[in-house]
């Protein structure tokens, strides 16, 4: 759109789009791409927006189940973030899922939107056990450039800055953005599409801390809580092939207007 007129948003992904980490699915998720249509919505009063991402999916699913009903709302901007859950699994392509991620990005290009997407950060400085998936995530981060670069589509640098791995931008889990986190990632999108009032202060630090008393026998036993709570039930669900989001839909599969945004922003 001219001078960043946007009045169409359809987010594509998994989880982080879907918005876990910010609120549950009592109360409702809100999310990156939510706080992003919020930023949008200032810019743009009559914002619509949709978000097609569900939980759980494959790079190559989100491209199957999403784009087609993503090009059917005929966006004007649209969000594409999706790869992680494919960069955990045992057989990784990054070729593969770079692929699935750049048929997105032409698609929806060529149908005139204006595309945006993320980098991913290193999850092995939040997750010790994932030390082997970081060589993963720097090769599909360098394809995500390369793809986003051939289409024009803009390229919000959550990877790089240091305040990524604080540990208050994620949940328990470690693998989902918290609302801290997710309010940064929706502002590294507004700097990345130039909305007005938006520049770099998402990439700097948090307040800064306490120094942590945590000895290496209670760093341990985090350790072996955190595999209790959340790893086992993750490889739980691999083994016996299943997904968080088995039978899920979309929360907002319809462009709609937005509601009055929560008065609690991070």
């Amino acid at each position: 759109m001219p001078n960043g007129e946007y009045l169409r948003y359809v987010a594509l992904g998994d989880s982080q789009t879907e918005g876990l980490g910010d609120g549950d699915d009592t109360t409702g998720l809100r999310g990156f791409a939510d706080r992003f249509a919020e930023h949008l919505a200032t810019a743009n009063p009559g914002l619509q927006y949709a978000n097609l991402a569900v939980r759980g999916r494959l790079a190559g699913q989100v491209r199957a189940e999403q784009l087609g009903p993503a090009l059917a709302l005929r966006p004007d901007l649209a969000t594409v973030v999706a790869g992680v859950n494919d960069i955990l699994r045992p057989r990784f392509d990054a070729a593969e899922v770079a692929g699935h991620l750049e048929e997105m990005f032409a698609a929806l290009t060529a149908a005139g939107a204006r595309v945006a997407t993320v980098t991913f950060p290193d999850l092995s400085v939040l997750v010790p056990l994932a030390r082997p998936v970081a060589p993963r995530i720097a090769d599909l981060n360098d394809r995500i450039r390369a793809a986003a670069a051939r289409h024009g589509v803009a390229v919000a640098e959550t990877a790089r800055p240091a305040a990524v791995t604080d540990p208050r931008m994620w949940t328990t889990d470690r693998l989902h953005a918290s609302a801290v986190g997710h309010a940064r990632i929706a502002a590294a999108l507004a700097h990345a599409v130039g909305l007005p009032g938006s520049d770099d202060t998402w990439t700097h630090p948090l307040p800064p801390l306490p120094p942590a008393a945590l000895g290496s026998a209670a760093a341990a036993a985090a350790e072996l809580r955190w595999v209790a709570a959340f790893l086992g039930p993750w490889l739980g669900r691999r083994l016996r092939g299943r997904s968080s989001g088995d039978g899920r839909t979309a929360k907002r599969p319809d462009l709609l207007p937005l509601s009055p945004a929560p008065s609690d922003t991070p």
